[in-house]
């Protein structure tokens, strides 16, 4: 647009993405130019720039007041981010002042960098809905003598960050429902439902893996669907206003009376979505995905599994662990482990002692003392196990008048038993 001599005004930033959009967070540096372009000479006395970051709601409800009085109520509140300005070219002087500063602009292009830093705090993702927003801008503002001011606004995105790669929104999400059917006097069969997802956390861009079951034991035909829901809730004058919206859908097939489907990984794709805003006073934005049994003449089944949309994509090493857990959750194991025998159980008899020194004592001695210092380990090795004593009972006769101090002993012994021999071995 073309004001006097000034041909273009206009904002560019020095960072775009991938998209050729600018994307910060906060505490991040902004930067970029005001561009001019003049044909002829131009007298300027200020070029100012003003950053500002607002969350902004509104709604309106209708109210009676009487038989025939009515009136609409309005709902509005605002939070402020941002909050900067500087001067480019000129000096802020009073209005009084009689004194003023011109700049010239010769024919042609010219820039003017600014730069400003976002506060080091958690600020709003940038957002647009149908009660509310949160908005970014830095709008640029040339003043001449003698003329209107010329402005520009140019918008940026901020993104809060929400990394997905924390065991919060690694956990897997499951959940399990049946409904009975009825009409008048008379019930069907129930008709259950059970979902779980692997874990809380996606980013845009992914597909959600659905494990399901249904079976449908009553009389009418159903058919399982699921959808990725996203509620936006806006607050103002302490009353809530909600809003909810399928971002994205899918079908199952049809199931007639006494059928069943299972779902082993069925696929959602999660389209390009703003991000969860869990943390702005006036806006929040959640997302959860409804698998349900829609049921024809009813009110339908339906499981809704919580979910966060980050920023933040899923790292490598955290799927494999996240696709590790989600399998050990699956996998039953023992409540308590079984307990040891107890001593009693592994205790010989007299019985079984008397006959095996029975036999030692009537085998075949080959050499000299064998029998007798095998029958001598035999009956050791049935006996249980010595007690603890700080007491030496064998102790040595005194010498020279000395006297004999207790010996301390640490005794330790542990009962082994051997499943082939039937041998038991103290150690």
């Amino acid at each position: 647009m073309v004001l006097g001599k000034v041909k273009t005004l206009a904002v560019c930033f020095d960072y775009l993405n991938d998209n050729n959009v600018p994307v910060y967070s906060g505490g991040d540096s902004v930067s970029g130019r005001v561009i001019i372009e003049v044909a002829g000479e131009v007298r300027v006395k200020m070029l100012n720039i003003t950053a500002r970051g607002v969350a902004k709601v509104r709604w309106t409800e209708s109210r009676n007041a009487g038989a025939n009085t009515a009136y609409t109520q309005n709902y509005t509140e605002e939070v402020e981010y941002l909050n900067h300005s500087d001067t480019l070219i000129g000096e802020e002087r009073d209005e009084d002042s009689p004194e003023e500063a011109l700049t010239v602009l010769n024919t042609g292009l010219h820039e003017f960098a600014f730069s400003f830093l976002l506060p080091q705090m958690p600020l709003a993702t940038s957002f647009e809905g149908k009660h509310g927003s949160v908005r970014y801008w830095v709008r640029a503002e040339l003043y001449r003598p003698w003329l209107l001011p010329v402005r520009v606004k140019k918008e940026f995105t901020v993104f809060e960050h929400i990394d997905i790669n924390t065991p919060l929104l690694l956990a897997p999400q499951a959940g399990t429902k049946d409904k009975t059917l009825c009409c008048w006097f008379c019930a069907s069969g129930p008709i259950s439902l059970s979902a779980k997802i692997e874990r809380k956390g996606y980013t845009p861009g992914e597909s959600l893996q659905i494990f399901a079951e249904v079976e449908n034991c009553s009389s009418r035909v159903v058919v399982p669907k699921a959808a990725l829901c996203q509620t936006q809730t806006y607050f103002a004058k302490g009353k809530a206003r909600q809003l909810q919206q399928q971002v994205a859908a899918l079908r199952g097939d049809t199931l007639s009376q006494g059928k069943s489907q299972s779902w082993e990984g069925k696929l959602l794709h999660i389209p390009p979505v703003s991000p969860s805003i869990l943390d702005c006073p006036l806006i929040r934005v959640e997302y959860s995905l409804m698998v349900y049994v829609d049921i024809p003449g009813g009110l339908n089944l339906s499981l809704s599994l919580p979910l966060v949309i980050g920023t933040i994509p899923l790292h490598a090493f955290t799927s494999r662990t996240s696709s590790i857990s989600s399998y050990c959750c699956t996998v039953s194991w023992p409540e308590r482990p079984e307990a040891p025998p107890s001593y009693s159980d592994l205790a010989v008899t007299e019985e079984q002692r008397r006959g095996c020194l029975e036999r030692c004592e009537g085998s075949e001695v080959n050499q000299e003392g064998q029998g007798t210092l095998q029958a001598y380990i035999t009956e050791f090795r049935f006996q249980p196990p010595p007690l603890y004593s700080e007491v030496d009972p064998n102790p040595e006769p005194s010498c020279g008048g000395q006297e004999t101090r207790p010996l301390t002993l640490s005794l330790r012994t542990t009962l082994t038993c051997s499943e082939q021999t039937g041998n038991y071995t103290y150690r």
